[in-house]
């Protein structure tokens, strides 16, 4: 029997923020780390977060300058910010309780339980120095809550819908942590591929949790071009683009079967999937890193409206 297009919205977005109340804390970190090698007076990394996080209008509408305390208080703790973290796991909760009956226990317990905890610890602005702390907070949070969805949930379409939700705002958020790097220009662009460049490429792998897994693949040669094949191309790597896309094709497919209709969809998912598999690193440097990332989470949110479309979502409370 299929879900209601209103339970699976709520699945579906449940998931997304979700994902994305952890993607800022990650865009936060990747932030924090740049900052560390800025050499200008400058906060451009700022800036560069609020950019690519797509909620620059919404912050300059509040606030005049870029004071990295008052980015990081947006990002983390505003209600008026709806992908802060805190507005997220509030978002995420409350659509979880909407399809409460279609989640294990064990779930709604752990994303219950994630709520408390990040409202509890951002109850009060948090310093420079507490940030680090606060990001492995909200990291570890939303680890539990997806090892108790892989570990209790029913592989069918209510696990499908979880899964593409998840999966679009992850490889929106890996396509933005990029773009953070690509914002955030050099103090001259002979450093391109100095020690500063390349610390700053290390530190975008350690804002994805994925510095170790790097140095497996790439034999520990921390070159631009082979992180940027890293978080984009390679299919092994969870928060790749590539890999992203492997799973809402594959649960696309399930759903197709489930429903008994392949839907447009479904056709879109792989088109990009196979755009990826078509291009290389190469020539996405070679035609501009920036104008790829901005076509592609382009068509990344339009796949997410033909989902919401073709399986008939309802707006939720």
């Amino acid at each position: 029997m299929a879900l209601l297009g209103r339970t699976a919205n709520g699945l579906f977005w449940m998931f997304r923020y979700i994902e994305r109340a952890e993607n800022t804390a990650r865009l936060l970190d990747a932030g924090q780390r740049i900052a560390l090698t800025n050499l200008s007076s400058e906060p451009d990394e700022w800036q560069s977060v609020l950019v690519s996080a797509g909620v620059e209008a919404a912050y300059a509408a509040k606030h005049q300058d870029h004071d990295p305390d008052t980015v990081v208080d947006f990002m983390l703790r505003d209600r008026d910010n709806p992908s802060s973290v805190r507005a997220s796991l509030e978002t995420a909760r409350t659509n979880g309780r909407m399809v409460r009956t279609a989640l294990s226990r064990e779930l709604w317990e752990a994303v219950n339980e994630s709520w408390l905890v990040i409202q509890r610890r951002l109850s009060s602005p948090v310093t420079a120095r507490e940030l680090p702390a606060v990001i492995d907070l909200v990291k570890r949070q939303g680890a539990l809550i997806r090892g108790t969805f892989q570990t209790t949930m029913l592989r069918n379409e209510i696990f499908d819908f979880c899964n593409l939700g998840a999966f679009i705002e992850r490889a929106d958020n890996t396509a933005r942590i990029l773009d953070v790097k690509y914002w955030l220009l050099l103090p001259e662009h002979s450093q391109v591929g100095s020690a500063l460049d390349n610390f700053q490429w290390r530190s975008i792998l350690r804002s994805v949790s994925a510095h170790r897994s790097y140095a497996w693949e790439y034999d520990g040669e921390y070159r631009a071009v082979n992180i940027i094949d890293f978080l984009m191309l390679n299919r092994r790597m969870p928060r790749s683009l590539a890999y992203c896309y492997t799973v809402i094709e594959e649960s696309l497919k399930y759903l197709n079967r489930n429903y008994e209709v392949r839907h447009p969809c479904f056709e879109t998912a792989t088109e990009i999937n196979q755009r990826l598999s078509d291009t290389s690193v190469r020539q996405t440097i070679d035609g501009g890193l920036h104008e790829f990332i901005e076509v592609f989470i382009r068509d990344n949110n339009r796949l997410a409206q033909e989902i919401g479309q073709n399986y008939r979502f309802y707006p939720t409370a």
